[in-house]
């Protein structure tokens, strides 16, 4: 199955929610398996919170808003979170492959670890603002309705 979509978004914390329930009602019309589809989900929830945390442009202004896009094609998942803020700082997009994890106690800052551990491939760019693209091999739900890619 090939698909896509994208959702424009405000930078306002009630879009998360909605943006990870859109990607569950799609994986789950797709007929992706459920643990799949939750690893992505928390992965862009993640993503999402920190575009709305982090992702303002240096003036507030009525386009004040992120995007998230999704590419289900063949047997891979693609979601691409991009949001016109000041972007990564450079530690950021040039992550170690092995890094220690944050503290346990720590309430911030594990948000781009858990997308790390949840998805296959991630990359951290700036590109107008901090882009986080990541993407996951799918499995299906048994007997799912699947059409090639």
């Amino acid at each position: 199955m090939s698909l896509w979509w994208s959702l424009h978004l405000r930078r306002e914390a009630a879009s998360v929610p909605y943006a990870r329930r859109h990607l569950l009602g799609e994986m789950d019309t797709a007929g992706v398996d459920p643990d799949v589809s939750y690893d992505l989900s928390v992965a862009l929830t993640e993503a999402c919170a920190n575009a709305v945390e982090h992702g303002a442009a240096a003036h507030r202004t009525a386009q004040d808003e992120y995007r998230v896009t999704a590419y289900l094609d063949g047997e891979k998942c693609r979601i691409e979170v991009a949001d016109s803020g000041p972007g990564f700082p450079p530690a950021a997009v040039r992550r170690p492959v092995a890094r220690k994890p944050a503290p346990v106690a720590q309430e911030y800052g594990r948000g781009l670890d858990l997308i790390e551990e949840l998805a296959d491939h991630v990359s951290f760019a700036n590109r107008g603002g901090a882009v986080v693209s990541f993407d996951k091999v799918l499995k299906w739900r048994e007997g799912a309705p699947r059409v090639p890619a």
